[in-house]
């Protein structure tokens, strides 16, 4: 199966779970995942959000920002992965000065 990101509709959704600013999003979904591909612009945030049914694997294509895991700050760059497994809690942030645009796959247990 393909999932051709380059002919999804962008989804702006403005404050993300409580976070700041845009977080622009595509994303396939069906019964077992959530796959998306995401960019937020600088100074541009996640809030803080436990994944209790689900866990979360992130992986950095372009930018930097720092992830909030666990009550833990972690700098995150371009070809970095961070895991959030089910239990756990992240925010997301841009910190850098260009768009953070990152990959996700959250498969549902």
């Amino acid at each position: 199966m393909i999932i051709d990101f380059g002919n999804m509709q962008e989804e702006i959704r403005r404050n993300a779970r409580g976070g700041d600013g845009e977080f622009i999003v595509k994303m396939f979904a069906d019964a077992g995942n959530r796959i998306l591909w995401g960019r937020l612009a600088p100074g541009s945030s996640i809030g803080l959000h436990t994944h209790e049914a689900d866990s979360e694997t992130i992986y950095v294509v372009q930018g930097s920002g720092r992830m909030l895991y666990d009550g833990e700050y972690e700098d995150l760059s371009a070809g970095m992965c961070h895991y959030c497994p089910m239990g756990h809690a992240h925010s997301l942030m841009n910190s850098g000065e260009q768009d953070l645009v990152f990959f996700a796959v959250i498969p549902t247990h």
